[in-house]
């Protein structure tokens, strides 16, 4: 009777609803810009502040922690998968596969469609890596010099390695905010949501990369600077055999996604092939390979860069991620269960008449959340409990 009466009538004002929000702002905000902390203290205090005011309204703690775990359990199933994919990466390494994609990635730079080019090596390299942070901050920064070298502006080179990070990063099925998107929204399949990504990437893309090569015809007379590049083609093929036959796991796991193998058994073998490969091709232990797959991958080439690079994966490495994503579930699913989100949808709500401005208002709310709480896990976790019902 007790939960009935909490989920039925209980339904908290505005303003209430209000206070746990404009708090998390508040709390994201100082610690991460002022105390230069990450999000996760802060979030758990702000999910704190909810359920005291979720409390106060009369929810009982019970009722409060039932929706915690509740909302946890939604995204069970990409946390499963963020696991597996730090134990693949950790194993592809290991495997040269991820090194031999880099390596062939960097041969087609030339001066004439050096941007161009760029963006496209940043994609690969993002998409094998899963994430756009470290393609950014390790081959996007050796790609800067190579372009400052040909007397291509700074900024067009950052924008060209931006544009190619971030669509590597969300075409792939190793990316963490990918499967948290994923996750969150129900039940969608990882797979399907990647393919519905593409009839708005592809087009993006492809004019990105037309207006990257009008603006590289000036460059065309430059002559390359290879320096940057080889140092890194050397340090790579000096560590690791590298080969087309390297290039299996991924046309491995690409078969299985065709043949619609589901992500948790497909990323499995995907990450049990490359441990294969890595002991078959790279000499590797067994005992090396599991730790890769465990701790992540360790490079130590000598090379800043490539060893910042490389130094991925493994299922230890996935935990801050993990661990981020369980504190904004958890925060949501408080919001969620004390009905603080419902209340805050319904006023936004009755701003949309139409499909396409109810995804007019996702869009600036995904936005909102993710510029004042600098977070995109919070973001992803709280627009797609916000919008649920409504789409």
């Amino acid at each position: 009777m007790e939960e009935i009466c909490d989920k039925n009538n209980m339904k908290p004002t505005l303003g209430q609803a209000l206070i746990p929000i404009v708090f998390l702002i508040i709390a994201l905000g100082y610690g991460i810009v002022v105390l230069e902390v990450d999000p996760h203290i802060p979030l758990l205090i702000g999910g704190a502040v909810a359920a005291l005011v979720a409390m106060k309204i009369g929810y009982k703690w019970d009722t409060i922690e039932d929706g915690i775990f509740k909302g946890i359990m939604i995204a069970m199933q990409a946390i499963v998968i963020l696991m597996i994919v730090g134990t693949l990466i950790g194993s592809w390494v290991e495997a040269g596969v991820v090194p031999s994609m880099i390596y062939y990635g960097l041969q087609i730079l030339s001066p004439q469609i050096f941007l161009v080019a760029t963006a496209i090596v940043c994609t690969i390299v993002s998409v094998f890596a899963g994430s756009s942070w470290t393609t950014a901050a390790t081959i996007g920064i050796a790609l800067l010099g190579v372009g400052e070298g040909l007397g291509v502006p700074a900024p067009i080179t950052a924008g060209a390695i931006i544009s190619g990070a971030y669509v590597g990063d969300k075409m792939s099925p190793l990316s963490d905010s990918t499967n948290l998107a994923a996750g969150t929204t129900g039940d969608v399949d990882l797979f399907d949501h990647i393919r519905h990504m593409l009839y708005v990437t592809i087009p993006a893309y492809i004019i990105t990369l037309i207006i990257y090569a009008i603006i590289g015809l000036q460059f065309a007379g430059e002559s390359l600077d290879e320096g940057h590049i080889n140092v890194i083609i050397d340090a790579l093929s000096g560590e690791f055999q590298i080969g087309p036959m390297m290039l299996i796991p991924v046309v491995f796991v690409l078969i299985l996604i065709g043949f619609k193998i589901p992500p948790i058994p497909g990323l499995l073998l995907g990450s049990i092939v490359g441990a294969l490969f890595a002991i078959i091709f790279q000499g590797a232990a067994p005992a090396e390979v599991i730790g890769s797959m465990h701790y992540g991958f360790v490079m130590d080439s000598g090379v800043e860069v490539v060893d910042d690079l490389l130094t991925i994966g493994g299922l230890d490495g996935m935990m801050w991620t993990i661990s981020l994503i369980l504190v904004a579930l958890s925060l949501g699913g408080i919001l969620e269960r004390a009905r603080f989100l419902e209340v805050f949808v319904e006023n936004i709500l009755k701003l949309t008449k139409t499909i396409g401005s109810l995804s007019l208002v996702t869009h600036i709310t995904a936005v909102f959340f993710n510029i004042v709480t600098a977070d995109q896990y919070l973001a992803i976790v709280l627009n797609a409990r916000m919008y649920k019902n409504a789409y």
